[in-house]
């Protein structure tokens, strides 16, 4: 089927939404890191921490692995780490002894918190700028994103090239 082509601007603008994208996902990316140096954390233990201030009670190590799309093995060590340093605890279920729940320590996570609000205030502002309907289309974008994410990182995990 032969594809139709773009307007001339259409193409400008997705060509310049791809740099652009690119600067933003690379921009994150050492973000991340710098805050996980502060932290003095690995960055995939500083985002799983965040993933797991989200949730409403302790998880298993299974779960962990869902979150953060890596393989069980992966996840264990990476709570490892996070035992180490003081910012989770194990312990079996209360209902089925079987099972190991991970909490997060609030003392620890006080902290982790700190240097978020320290940070807040700029993203914050920003979001503050944007009118309502822009604010409306970076939360679909964002929740798309992490749809599309989680795809592409279960492609990727199989040995695929990660397109879904």
């Amino acid at each position: 089927m032969p594809q139709k082509s773009r307007p001339p601007r259409r193409t400008a603008t997705l060509a310049e939404l791809s740099v652009v994208s690119r600067r933003y996902m690379a921009a994150y990316a050492l973000f991340n890191q710098a805050v996980a140096d502060r932290l003095r954390l690995h960055p995939t233990d500083l985002q799983c921490l965040n993933l797991l201030s989200l949730e409403a009670a302790p998880v298993t190590t299974g779960r962990i692995a869902e979150l953060t799309g890596l393989t069980t093995g992966s996840a264990t060590r990476l709570v490892d780490r996070l035992e180490r340093a003081g910012y989770v605890t194990r312990a079996r279920d209360t209902v089925d002894r079987r099972r190991v729940l991970v909490a997060t320590v609030p003392e620890r996570m006080a902290e982790f918190g700190k240097v978020w609000e320290q940070l807040n205030g700029g993203w914050a502002a920003m979001f503050e700028s944007y009118g309502d309907d822009e604010v409306a289309l970076l939360i679909a974008h964002m929740r798309r994103t992490v749809e599309l994410s989680a795809a592409q990182i279960a492609g990727l995990r199989e040995g695929g090239g990660g397109e879904r």
